[in-house]
């Protein structure tokens, strides 16, 4: 999933579909990993996309550096199996990673660029995301808290190993 506007690094999909290839269910775009960066944009909702995804990995160990990003590739699998509950657009693309994260999905991240756009203005209305991205924030701590799955690099006995290394995280039995 890409957003229209080509903001995101088309250039990352290879390494995106690589990571599929290899087991990966979900791959996550991260401008906040190392490699990954953030070319322009508002410097109120940058700052608080940063916040909110490096917070999840830092504190709670979500597998991703950059939930809120919506350059994503996820398999028929995970899509099948995730019932959406979202109506608003933009935080579609967290919840489904939460939601298939918590499951026990594999997911992975890959360094991407994203740049704001070039012509056009953005339909993103920071006040009015807020409350959806916050909701699927707190639904990711709290599965996680709830389920005991905290870390996947804390694989309790028995959790399998994700296929070929490199960046994938996750996998719960």
């Amino acid at each position: 999933m890409t957003m229209a506007d080509l903001s995101d690094d088309l250039a990352t999909v290879p390494a995106m579909f690589d990571l599929v290839r290899r087991g990966a269910d979900v791959v996550c775009g991260s401008r906040y990993m190392p490699g990954g960066r953030q070319i322009g944009g508002p410097l109120v909702k940058g700052s608080l996309s940063r916040l909110a995804g490096l917070s999840l990995y830092h504190f709670f160990r979500f597998p991703v550096h950059d939930l809120t990003n919506s350059f994503k590739m996820y398999t028929r699998k995970v899509l099948s199996a995730v019932e959406i509950q979202s109506t608003g657009g933009f935080e579609i693309g967290m919840e489904i990673v939460v939601k298939a994260y918590l499951a026990g999905f594999r997911i992975a991240e890959v360094p991407t660029v994203w740049r704001d756009r070039d012509a056009g203005q953005s339909r993103f209305q920071l006040f009015k995301w807020i409350p959806r991205y916050a909701y699927w924030y707190g639904y990711a701590i709290a599965g996680m808290l709830q389920s005991g799955n905290r870390h996947p690099a804390t694989r309790r006995p028995g959790r399998s190993k994700p296929p070929g290394g490199g960046r994938q995280k996750g996998g719960r039995p």
